[in-house]
């Protein structure tokens, strides 16, 4: 398998100009600090400027008026100063009077109660009215606005669905019946989908369908209804909300085309948000963008598992780092500050993954609402003295330095991770046998093992053709609960050619309808991995089974002699030591060899301690690996040490924190990162770097082989 990388190597740059600013609110502000604000953020090294995010009843006060008044004034001021402008549509939360009139235009709840006028992103996505007015809004922007000097994107909405929830309106409940009209066509056809005859809840009539509501079938809350009586009928009603906001995108963003036929489109996707299907978003966007605000204690890992899933939505182009935060994140019940180079850090980690832009939320901060205390540029001291100013300002200058290097390189990838939004919504709607699963920390489970061996990592669709994945060494589908049709066939027919595909616990027991495949897990998965994983043990939170890599105790059934070599060095330990320290948590598949060969065991004194927990299989001229538990990170270290040395793709360990990446730029020069995500001084050997020059540093900064990184440094070479 030496094919190049489905990865995106050869991309063009975004926009003609390295784009270095954010969303920036002067309709919060009195019209005489205009001015000064963007003195100092030219000072900054800021070249761009986000607007009109929430404007819609500034621009449109009443039902048939508008007033473009104060949007010309910032638009002008813009234009004089030669800023690029990311022209939103302003339509990210309703006016006051539009839901007093139109009571219609907002959500209903989980639990039937319509929400009253309040909070953003609260439209229904079914409402006609919503329709009308935010296309009607859209279009008004754009022939006004369109070829004003420095438009760079259109901005439609703003984080679709980040805020409201799912709606369950009546509205959206007679367009749900439509939808399934037109999917299913028969009424039978939706029982047999959804198998209805369950607690008798097959339907006679498309008007007892009712959405998966808290007073009916649906468990959970307005903010999290993950499960169901009838799980068929939450899943469709996932695919037709998900289907009715991306509709609503692509009405203002077609009332923006009509009157600007190039300039590009986007919005602002969340990385792994649970309730939008990103991959059918990125294929109406022209460009990609996200907001990057990392959890508390989130690991850099995850962070960049984030940014590879955004490129992969982009098709594999470069993206637009949409937001972050220049200082704290105000939503925390905890809000610390970013430590003195950590914004900078994160900044070139988006960057290094695939980032053409770095921009922030906000300019400057708010003096009143609930993102008051939100980080900004310009924070409340209004001065260019207070450190984030500083930090902001040489960010910018490294950046106006370097970017023109990297802009429209691309990722290079030989590994692949599946991410698909319909097994995040199935499995974290089971009934059974745990609620103890996260699907993205299932996904990270096994992205962070090939991370810290600094292995690129493409994310692909589950639904990822077989030419595709012959591009890629390794094909991993972590907890694909849902097989979809084609799936099964595409990644056999990958093994066959001589892929090496992982998979495990949890996986092919649901087709489409999230109905389970009969016969026996992990379903179309089973003759691929030559297992036939029996039972599902659930294990408690805080509990943990013990995996034993490389050895064996005796009487162990019929689980057959482990194969220390069947993949070359998986047996070995994180760092090539073995033993028996990896353990397994969440669940634990109870499995029966048929053709496999173990791999690790199970230890412990239960009754299937020394049966299979890691297998593999030899298959056509591939290889299929079946993870049988959640494995810790020495287990996980263990496992995927041996699928590269089987692949012969070599990695370089890092200290933990530590991230080597690369992108390949269009006449084939390479453009290495090496960053340091870690408040503590990290030793690095890098002699494949030695000699280079640090452009960061500027001068005569050659690298050694080894290198002492300061906290948050970031070092960028090119050869």
């Amino acid at each position: 398998m030496t094919a190049p990388s489905a990865s995106a190597a050869s991309a063009v740059p975004l926009f003609d100009t390295f784009l270095f600013g954010g969303d920036w609110n002067p309709e919060q502000w009195p019209e005489e600090t205009w001015e000064h604000d963007l003195e100092m953020l030219e000072h900054a090294h800021i070249n761009e400027a986000t607007i009109n995010v929430f404007s819609w009843t500034l621009l449109q006060p009443g039902e048939d008026s508008y007033d473009f008044t104060m949007l010309d004034k910032i638009v002008a001021l813009l234009v004089s100063h030669g800023f690029n402008i990311v022209f939103a549509t302003g339509t990210a939360a309703l006016p006051a009077w539009m839901v007093r009139e139109h009571p219609d235009v907002i959500r209903t709840t989980f639990e039937g109660q319509r929400h009253v006028f309040g909070g953003r992103h609260n439209f229904c996505p079914n409402s006609a009215y919503f329709r009308a007015e935010s296309g009607k809004l859209a279009g008004l922007i754009a022939e006004r606005y369109a070829g004003t000097p420095g438009l760079t994107a259109w901005h439609i909405g703003n984080e679709y669905g980040g805020g409201g929830g799912l709606c369950y309106c009546e509205a959206c409940a007679e367009a749900f019946r439509g939808w399934l009209r037109a999917k299913y066509g028969s009424i039978e056809a939706l029982n047999k989908a959804w198998c209805a005859n369950f607690w008798s809840h097959t339907i006679t009539d498309w008007a007892d369908v009712v959405p998966p509501v808290g007073y009916g079938d649906g468990i959970g809350s307005d903010w999290d209804p993950r499960k169901c009586v009838i799980s068929g009928l939450l899943m469709d009603y996932r695919r037709f909300q998900n289907e009715s906001q991306l509709a609503c995108f692509t009405n203002e963003r077609d009332a923006v085309r009509a009157h600007d036929a190039t300039t590009p489109i986007t919005t602002n996707l969340m990385g792994t948000f649970k309730d939008l299907d990103y991959f059918a978003w990125g294929r109406e966007m022209d460009v990609v963008s996200w907001d990057n605000y990392p959890g508390m204690g989130m690991p850099a890992s995850r962070v960049a598992m984030n940014h590879d899933l955004m490129r992969a939505v982009g098709g594999g182009r470069p993206f637009m780092l949409m937001e972050q935060t220049p200082n704290q994140q105000n939503w925390f019940p905890y809000c610390k500050v970013k430590r003195p180079g950590e914004v900078a850090a994160l900044s070139w980690q988006a960057v290094a993954h695939g980032a053409d832009t770095v921009q922030f939320f906000q300019m400057r901060q708010s003096l009143g609402g609930c993102e008051r205390f939100h980080g900004a540029v310009i924070a409340h001291d209004g001065t260019e003295d207070s450190r984030v100013f500083r930090e902001t300002a040489a960010l910018g200058d490294a950046l106006e330095r370097v970017m023109p290097t990297v802009m429209g390189s691309g990722v290079q990838a030989r590994v692949a991770i599946m991410f698909d939004w319909e097994s995040y919504w199935s499995l974290e709607g089971c009934v059974g046998p745990t609620a103890g699963f996260s699907y993205p920390e299932e996904v990270h489970r096994f992205y962070r093992a090939f991370h810290r061996r600094n292995i690129a990592v493409d994310i692909i669709p589950s639904t990822t053709p077989a030419a595709t994945l012959a591009r890629y060494a390794i094909v991993v589908a972590p907890a694909l609960i849902m097989v979809k049709p084609g799936v099964a066939d595409a990644v056999e027919t990958y093994v066959d050619g001589g892929g090496r595909f992982i998979t495990g616990y949890m996986a092919g027991i649901h087709d489409e309808h999230d109905l389970v495949i009969p016969g026996g897990y992990p379903g179309p998965f089973r003759a691929l991995v030559g297992v036939w994983a029996e039972e599902i043990d659930a294990i408690a939170p805080g509990e943990r089974i013990p995996v034993v890599f490389g050895a064996r105790p005796e009487g162990d059934g019929d689980g057959g002699p482990v194969d220390a070599g069947a993949s070359g060095s998986v047996a070995a330990g994180a760092d090539d030591s073995t033993g028996s320290d990896a353990a397994g948590e969440i669940v634990a598949s109870i499995m029966h060899l048929e053709g496999a060969r173990t791999l690790a065991t199970y230890g412990g004194d239960d009754f299937y301690a020394g049966t299979p927990a890691v297998t593999v299989n030899d298959h056509g001229l591939g290889r299929a690996y079946y993870v049988g538990t959640p494995l810790d990170e020495p287990g996980m270290d263990a496992f995927a040490a041996g699928v590269l040395a089987d692949a012969d793709l070599a990695g370089t360990v890092t200290p933990d924190g530590v991230e080597i990446a690369e992108r390949r730029t269009r006449d084939g020069r390479t453009v290495t990162f090496v960053l340091n995500m870690t408040p503590q001084r990290q030793t690095v050997s890098l002699p494949h770097l030695a000699g280079l020059t640090d452009l960061l540093a500027g001068g005569d900064a050659v690298l050694g082989d080894v290198v002492a990184m300061e906290p948050y440094q970031v070092i960028v070479t090119v050869e």
